[in-house]
């Protein structure tokens, strides 16, 4: 007798694995059954928790489930219990119905939520928000107890939330009501309204909490507008700076700027097709960046050399030789590469979406590409401030005569400026061909919107071409949502051109003697 005593504890231990497997095997036994016992039986395997379940499950949804007329269940010609070989003859597909399929995924939502991957468990959590049953109260607030990443964490409250909203108690339904208010979501806004009808005591919470997801709503929006008007003002900036060195600081007025751009852009094309199949090949995009100053740098260097310099203080004929000079290059282009658009692949750290806090979503190449402009406006103002070419530059722009008779070669400065400013562009065009098509009207589009730039900032002021950049793209995607995409272009320029009505020397103005001059 003291020996069975003590064998009970050990006894009592191995029964409850075989009572589980013995439950596992008679709810899976169900799902051979009809419709009505195909959704018990579903739900009893995602209560019951069993990861064995998974596979049987996914292959019911996926239409791979078959059975024999013995009711045996066979995935890929093996029973789906065992594993063990099973018989192929006579075997029928089971078939499911739209109510299965909602308990399927109630049942996936279950299941997954343990799983180790995060996105499978960011899944689960969207299934049970969709199921929206109280049974599942319980087993999200201990997932949520368990649950350390913050994306989860956010969709297993939401999945919470509105099975708490399902509940048949008052109380509980508060609960729901008032953490489906603090997440702002649109979905939780959609499940708030369809419940408003069903809940009329509880309509004064629900409208609360409705109003208060549309003012998250409202300062997402208005956060994500902003974010484009940044993106915006970061393509004008980029695509102005050089504009800005050869136009604010030379007084040339350069139509082949636009086509700078262009050059910048093909080049990332050419660096992209050599290095493909290399193991330098991630490193194209970047590697692209002093390629295309280069390129840029060496055809500004010949376009001043042997042009410009003989039209130094006659801007009209000036405009239209740098215009001919851009329809050449156009033309050359087109020759070489063909009028068709050109690919250019996009790295993967610039890919997808990132989402930054309070749910705002911005595209990552758009993101790099604002810190790209930043980036290259810091090193022009480093170059021109710190270096003895923006000595020599600044010199020249202030007195050409003093600064030559000081022994500046006025000449040399003059070409290695316009080529820093056709380099600049060429940098611009790679930032552009992660987001605009690389064609040969590329910079086409580019050029009215840079001389704005130039001219509402201060014409010479670096600090005037970043806040005039940004200040016109805010504006811009400000206006675009009442006003449409042409009409708010047009009103900028409308705006634009009363501005330097009232201050013809723009935002920034030059003092001193160049200004005077």
């Amino acid at each position: 007798m003291s020996r069975l005593l003590r064998l009970l504890p050990l006894l009592l231990l191995l029964a409850g694995p075989l009572r589980a497997q013995e439950g596992f095997e008679t709810a899976a036994a169900g799902l051979s059954g009809g419709f009505a016992a195909q959704v018990e039986a579903v739900d009893r395997l995602g209560a019951l928790g069993d990861p064995r379940a998974l596979p049987i499950l996914r292959a019911l949804s996926e239409g791979r489930l078959q059975k024999t007329p013995e009711g045996v269940l066979v995935i890929g010609g093996q029973d789906a219990l065992t594993g063990a070989p099973a018989a192929t003859a006579s075997l029928e597909t089971v078939r499911i119905n739209n109510r299965v399929r909602g308990a399927l995924r109630g049942a996936f939502g279950r299941l997954e939520l343990a799983s180790f991957s995060v996105a499978e468990r960011i899944s689960a959590a969207g299934g049970l928000f969709r199921a929206r049953s109280p049974d599942n109260i319980a087993m999200l607030e201990d997932a949520l107890g368990r649950e350390s990443d913050a994306a989860a964490r956010t969709a297993m409250e939401q999945a919470l939330a509105a099975s708490r909203l399902a509940a048949p108690e008052a109380a509980v339904k508060r609960q729901g009501i008032l953490l489906l208010g603090g997440t702002g979501s649109p979905e939780a806004r959609s499940l708030l309204l369809e419940a408003r009808a069903a809940n009329p005591d509880l309509a004064a919470e629900i409208d609360a909490a409705v109003s208060a997801i549309d003012g998250r709503l409202q300062l997402r929006r208005a956060a994500e507008t902003a974010f484009q008007g940044l993106s915006l003002g970061s393509v004008l900036l980029l695509a102005a700076l050089g504009l800005a060195v050869t136009f604010g600081v030379m007084g040339i007025i350069n139509m082949a700027h636009g086509e700078m751009v262009m050059l910048g852009a093909y080049t990332t094309v050419v660096v992209q097709g050599l290095l493909r199949g290399t193991p330098l090949a991630p490193w194209a995009l970047p590697l692209s960046v002093p390629a295309a100053f280069l390129v840029a740098a060496a055809v500004g260097v010949a376009l001043e050399r042997t042009l410009i310099r003989h039209l130094y203080g006659r801007p009209l004929e000036t405009l239209l030789m740098t215009f001919g000079v851009g329809m050449i290059l156009q033309q050359a282009v087109r020759l070489i590469f063909g009028a068709q658009n050109q690919e250019v692949t996009s790295p993967a750290w610039m890919q997808g979406i990132v989402t930054l806090p309070g749910g705002v979503e911005v595209t990552q190449n758009r993101l790099w590409i604002i810190l790209f402009a930043l980036l290259v406006l810091a090193v022009t103002v480093a170059a021109i401030r710190f270096t003895r070419f923006g000595l020599e530059m600044r010199a020249v722009v202030q007195n050409r005569r003093i600064a030559s008779t000081m022994g500046i070669r006025t000449g040399r400065v003059d070409a290695m400026t316009f080529a820093f400013g056709s380099g600049i562009a060429g940098m611009a065009g790679v930032a552009l061909s992660q987001i605009d098509n690389v064609s040969p009207n590329l910079g086409t589009g580019y050029i009215i919107d840079s001389f704005m730039v130039v001219v509402f900032g201060g014409v010479g002021s670096l600090a005037g071409t970043m806040i005039g950049a940004f200040t016109l793209g805010l504006v811009n995607k400000m206006l675009e949502p009442w006003a449409g995409a042409v009409l708010a272009k047009i009103a900028v320029l409308v705006g634009i051109m009363l501005f330097i009505q009232r201050r013809p020397k723009g935002l920034f103005a030059l003092k001193g003697r160049a200004a005077e001059q």
